[in-house]
């Protein structure tokens, strides 16, 4: 109930923000700093800068059209006791989570601020109900355990550390140096995607790495988990790039296609792990058995 809760109003939520721009011209206004920021001045992010507009409408984008339809097809799965089908749901909602989390927190208040704030606290309800339903004793067995574990958790291991080159190297660190506030912040008051990614994301990367390599039955599940995210954010980001560049808002070309190859080699990375999953537990033949165990059977 309340995955389909989330994805009726997930559904509800990104088709306004993608159908709901209108029209106008943006509007110049000095931040906090002193600094001249354009606001998008028209649409449903009419207070909310050009920048953080486009984005917002890339994610919507990406939300709307993939978001909504993958929730549906893992409840529908998860509902026929599909354990893919569940860790696909877990993923997904974490998903809505994290998008609908930087939402409420970030966005400029807008007529949906109560749409938000029901989307970031029925995806977080539903992702702990979901992540509970799985049993972790057993998930290592479901799992194939003879293929190489190094390339999915190197993958993660990169992703973390380039999120912390990317904020804390190129973002934070710079004009920290200089006593500036960082261009990114814009109209807004801090950096919050920063401290979700910083402060959650990169931690959980690289735990689920080495929890994958230890064989670890959280491991099974964290990875399972994030790399679902992973892929998700990574459409999502590139149609942010986009539609910033539609925008006018000046773009690093090496964005166009990091983003892209980082969705691409994590899709790999989501079918390897998801087609070593087997959703029945084969008992062991009674002649594989100890002879103690045969005797007392």
């Amino acid at each position: 109930m309340l995955s389909g809760l989330v994805a009726l109003l997930g559904l509800i939520a990104s088709a306004a923000g993608v159908f709901g721009q209108g029209e106008g011209n943006p509007v110049l206004f000095t931040t906090l700093r002193g600094q001249q920021v354009q606001l998008q001045g028209h649409g449903l992010y009419q207070y909310d800068s050009v920048s953080g507009a486009a984005q917002q409408i890339g994610g919507d984008v990406v939300t709307l059209f993939i978001g909504v339809p993958v929730l549906l097809f893992s409840i529908f799965l998860a509902a026929r006791g599909s354990l893919r089908g569940r860790l696909l749901l877990s993923g997904t909602l974490g998903y809505f989570l994290y998008t609908y989390a930087s939402v409420a927190f970030l966005l400029a208040y807008n007529q949906l601020f109560l749409l938000y704030v029901a989307l970031f606290s029925l995806s977080l309800f539903a992702l702990i109900i979901s992540l509970t339903t799985l049993d972790l004793k057993e998930l290592p067995a479901h799992f194939s355990s003879t293929r190489s574990r190094w390339p999915v958790a190197g993958f993660l291991f990169l992703i973390g550390t380039f999120l912390i080159i990317s904020w804390v190297g190129r973002l934070i660190i710079p004009p920290l140096l200089k006593g500036e506030a960082p261009t990114a912040l814009e109209s807004y008051t801090t950096l919050v995607i920063q401290v979700l990614d910083l402060g959650v994301i990169v931690p959980i990367m690289y735990l689920s790495g080495v929890l994958w390599l230890k064989r670890s039955a959280l491991g099974y599940l964290l990875v399972s988990v994030v790399l679902i995210k992973v892929v998700m954010l990574s459409a999502a980001i590139s149609a942010m790039i986009i539609v910033q560049a539609i925008a006018g808002v000046a773009m690093v070309v090496a964005d166009f296609v990091m983003f892209p190859i980082i969705g691409l080699v994590g899709v790999g990375m989501l079918a390897f792990v998801l087609t070593n999953v087997k959703e029945k537990i084969v008992a062991p033949p009674i002649s594989t058995l100890p002879n103690l165990e045969r005797n007392s059977l």
